[in-house]
């Protein structure tokens, strides 16, 4: 049967933009480009007590065996989602697949037909799919700039006040293209001024930043006027899976409402414990050697004379903006031949003109790794 003319044109264009994706297996050379930031993924002290763990347990399970409404709500799910709530000071935690689950599992179901939702114009494709779901109206606004949101807000206070329905305002608490952090203090101060919710996505900011890792909320102590947080667990905790965190109604509402939770197997005991053990390994010593490397490359890109091709950023996540596919792709594939694993990141998954290359800083690498890239990159830029 022939392919549908119409999605064979969309791959010629993705072609001749020299932008289509494939998938290939891992580099070789030193890691600048995965999420492991502080290598939970590769840690067999992890694996060895995770084993263990299900073994004491007595969990010799491969699989949930159904969603967790029906077969799969195995004990380890309510003992992790209660040492979760715990760890990140909120009443329930309720666990999801992945962060994409959680994400379109909330903004499909919590806001209801005349409420509205305002987003960063930067905000994660989960976050927008889900609210594409949403039969609430949407706007955006301009990325991290609070004038133009509290102006978007004030737009549509009123038609809010005279329904009686409600503000959802989402952010990211670190944006994963390019590493940046939104002011949430500020964000909080416009929110309580309009009686505005929010929704805020760490995925990038659990195990970076806060005590042990608990994300950038709990550092700047707003966690208390948050509606919603969402954590992920395939970035700083090295596992799968995500949760969201909020108050016992929000828990109960979801697990009634939320269809990407209610219509899914559930994860496997692994995959839990996994999760449980890996929390447990937090430790503000390995966010010590991590934000020292982050500061060790802030310090280098100015001595190398490039930190104005940088995102500003105090993440683990820093983006040199090259402009061009083709040319993203063509240092990316020299910073690869020199040992050094980094991605290019291209339109569209950016803007036209921001195609970028991403480093991603881990507290595994070393100075003299960090040292050796940029001057490598100094030299192609």
């Amino acid at each position: 049967m022939k392919f549908p003319e119409k999605l064979r044109q969309k791959l010629t264009n993705r072609e001749l933009s020299n932008s289509l994706r494939s998938l290939n297996t891992s580099l070789n050379g030193i890691d600048f480009y995965s999420n492991d930031y502080l290598g939970f993924a590769k840690s067999t002290v992890i694996f060895n007590e995770t084993h263990q763990y299900l073994i004491d347990s007595q969990l010799k399970i491969n699989g949930a065996t159904g969603s967790r409404l029906i077969s799969g709500n195995h004990k380890l799910y309510e003992e992790t989602e209660l040492l979760i709530a715990n760890f990140h000071n909120t009443e329930k935690a309720l666990i999801f697949n992945s962060g994409y689950d959680a994400n379109l599992g909330f903004f499909s179901s919590v806001p209801q037909r005349g409420d509205i939702i305002i987003y960063d114009e930067l905000c994660h494709a989960s976050i927008r799919d889900g609210i594409q779901l949403s039969n609430a109206k949407s706007y955006k606004f301009k990325h991290n700039d609070t004038v133009h949101l509290e102006k978007v807000i004030k737009n549509h206070i009123e038609q809010i006040s005279i329904s009686n329905s409600e503000i959802y305002l989402v952010t990211e608490s670190v944006f994963s293209m390019d590493g940046g952090s939104p002011d949430l203090e500020k964000i909080i101060s416009i929110a309580k001024k309009y009686k505005v919710r929010i929704i805020i996505d760490e995925a990038h900011s659990l195990g970076v930043f806060g005590n042990k890792g608990c994300g950038l909320s709990q550092l700047l102590n707003i966690e208390n006027d948050i509606f919603a947080r969402i954590v992920t667990f395939g970035k700083g905790l090295g596992c799968h899976g995500a949760a969201i965190l909020g108050s016992k109604k929000l828990y109960q509402y979801l697990m009634n409402f939320s269809r990407s939770f209610i219509y899914t197997t559930g994860l496997s005991p692994h995959s839990i414990a996994t999760i449980q053990v890996a929390y447990k390994h937090l430790s503000n010593d390995i966010l010590h050697t991590l934000h020292k490397n982050i500061d060790h490359f802030l310090t280098e890109i100015k001595r190398l004379n490039i930190d104005h091709l940088f995102i500003k950023s105090k993440s683990t996540i820093h983006c040199c903006i090259i402009s061009g596919n083709e040319k993203t792709i063509q240092i990316a594939k020299q910073l690869q031949e020199k040992g050094f694993n980094i991605k290019p990141i291209l339109s569209p998954t950016v803007a036209k003109g921001k195609e970028r290359l991403r480093f991603c800083l881990h507290s595994y690498n070393s100075t003299k790794e960090i040292t050796a890239v940029l001057e490598q990159l100094a030299t192609f830029v």
